[in-house]
């Protein structure tokens, strides 16, 4: 079963989602966005990191998975 990491840091205000190994990082791109892209050696993106993102009051990020069919 894949693992999804989320890591929220409310002091710098960023949101970082894993879906693949934080180790096989090779490269970042910024889309400009607010959002950087973590890649592989092979370009395949690993995991993302949203800048300037606040969650509302004190409550804890929730996150929220759903299955498709393929």
């Amino acid at each position: 079963m894949a693992q999804v990491k989320v890591f929220h840091d409310k002091t710098g205000n960023t949101l970082v989602v894993w879906f693949g190994n934080p180790e096989d990082e090779y490269e970042v791109e910024e889309t400009g966005d607010e959002v950087l892209l973590m890649k592989d050696k092979n370009g395949k993106v690993i995991g993302f990191e949203k800048l300037n993102f606040i969650s509302a009051a004190s409550e804890p990020v929730r996150v929220a998975f759903k299955k498709f069919a393929i």
